[in-house]
C-alpha cells in the first residue's frame, strides 16, 4: 500500500470522528465542515511527515539493505543504490524468503549433524572391533604361550588378520579425507579401458573361482576403448566393484563388464547376477560404512567404504556413477568416463 493513501485513510478517521463529536455537541452542519477539514487537514499533514520521517525511510533503508545484500553486493553498496516503489510489501516479501533460506539452512546442518554422529558412531565402532579382538588375542597368548605354542600360533595369526583390517580401514579413510581435499590429484592419462578390465578381471579371477564365479567382456565389448582419466584410481573403481560382485555375487554365478560408446563420454557397467539390493538401500548406498547386511560384511572383512571411495574417485573425474537392482536378480552399477581421441 502506499504511504500517501494509508495517511489518508487514517486522517479521514480521526477528522470524521472529530467533526461527528463537534456535531453531537454543537449541532451545527457549519461547524462540522470546518472541524472536519480543519482535523483532516492536520492529521494528514503531521502523519505523513511522521511516517515518512520516522518509518517509511527506516522501511527503505531496511529493503535496500536487504535486497543488495541478497545480490551479494557489500554494504556500503547495498546502502545506496536500490529504491522500491513499495518497501512495506516488498520487505515482508525479503523477510519470507529469507526465513525460509534459512529454515533450509538449519534443515541442511541438521541432516549433516545427523549424518556426523553416524559417521563418527560407524568410525568408532569400526576400530573397536578389531581393537578388541586382538587385545583379546594378545592377553590369551600370554596364558598359551609355553603351554600350547599351536594355539598361540593360530591366535598370532587372527590378531595378524585384524591388525591388517585397521590398516585397510585407516588407508582407506585417508584416502576419502585426500579426495576430498583435493590433496590425493588425478593424474589424466590416456589409455584403453579395455585393457585395463582384462587386467583386473584377470588379478580377481582366482578369488572369483574360489565363489565359482566367472567374470568376462563379452567380445562385442572388447573395442579398444581409450579414456582420459587416472588409470590408478579406474583400477581401484573397478576392483572395489568387482570384489563387490563377489562378495554378494550367487555361487556358479557371473559377473560381466559392458561398455556403451556415448557421444563424448564411454558409459562401463559392472553386472552381477546376484543376491540383488532392495531399493530402500540404493540410496544410501554410496554413503561410508553404510551396510545392507552387517553380518556379512563384516564375516567377508570389508571396510565399508568401497564403494564411498568409488563415487569420490569418479567425481574426482567429474564423472558420474549410478546403481539398479532387482532382488534376487542382480544388480549393475554403471559409470562414466571421458573419451580420449588423441
Amino acid at each position: 500500500m502506499k504511504l500517501w493513501v494509508l495517511v489518508f485513510i487514517t486522517a479521514l478517521s480521526v477528522g470524521l470522528s472529530i467533526s461527528l463529536v463537534n456535531f453531537h455537541f454543537q449541532g451545527s452542519w457549519y461547524y462540522m465542515l470546518i472541524s472536519f477539514l480543519i482535523s483532516f487537514t492536520t492529521s494528514f499533514i503531521v502523519f505523513y511527515y511522521l511516517l515518512e520521517k520516522y518509518i517509511y525511510s527506516k522501511v527503505k533503508l531496511i529493503y535496500k539493505m536487504i535486497h543488495n545484500l541478497k545480490l551479494g553486493k557489500d554494504l556500503k553498496e547495498a546502502l545506496g543504490e536500490y529504491v522500491s516503489s513499495d518497501p512495506i510489501n516488498d520487505v515482508e516479501h525479503e523477510v519470507k524468503e529469507w526465513a525460509g533460506a534459512k529454515k533450509r539452512e538449519i534443515e541442511l546442518l541438521k541432516r549433516q549433524e545427523k549424518f556426523r554422529r553416524e559417521f563418527l558412531s560407524n568410525v568408532s565402532h569400526e576400530f573397536k572391533t578389531p581393537l578388541f579382538a586382538i587385545q583379546g588375542y594378545i592377553e590369551t597368548l600370554q596364558d598359551c604361550m609355553t603351554d600350547d605354542p599351536e594355539m598361540a600360533l593360530s591366535f598370532l595369526k587372527k590378531a595378524e588378520k585384524n591388525v591388517e583390517r585397521l590398516t585397510y580401514l585407516i588407508s582407506d579413510l585417508d584416502a576419502i579425507t585426500k579426495l576430498e581435499t583435493g590433496e590425493m590429484p588425478i593424474n589424466y592419462q590416456r589409455f584403453d579401458f579395455v585393457v585395463l578390465a582384462k587386467e583386473v578381471i584377470d588379478l580377481l579371477q582366482d578369488r572369483a573361482q574360489k565363489r565359482q564365479i566367472s567374470l568376462y567382456i563379452k567380445d562385442k565389448y572388447t573395442t579398444p576403448s581409450f579414456v582420459n582419466a587416472d588409470r590408478e584410481k579406474i583400477r581401484q573403481v573397478l576392483i572395489n566393484l568387482i570384489e563387490n560382485s563377489i562378495k554378494y555375487g550367487r555361487e556358479n554365478g557371473a559377473t560381466a563388464i559392458k561398455i556403451f560408446a556415448l557421444h563424448d563420454q564411454f558409459l562401463i557397467e559392472v553386472t552381477d547376477d546376484g543376491m540383488g539390493i532392495e531399493e530402500k538401500h540404493l540410496n544410501r548406498l554410496f554413503e561410508r560404512f553404510y551396510r545392507i547386511d552387517t553380518h556379512r560384511s563384516r564375516m567377508e572383512g570389508g571396510t565399508g567404504l568401497g564403494l564411498a571411495i568409488v563415487k569420490h574417485i569418479l567425481e574426482a573425474h567429474q564423472q558420474t556413477i549410478s546403481v539398479r537392482s532387482t532382488p534376487h536378480i542382480g544388480t549393475t552399477f554403471a559409470f562414466t568416463l571421458q573419451k580420449s581421441d588423441k
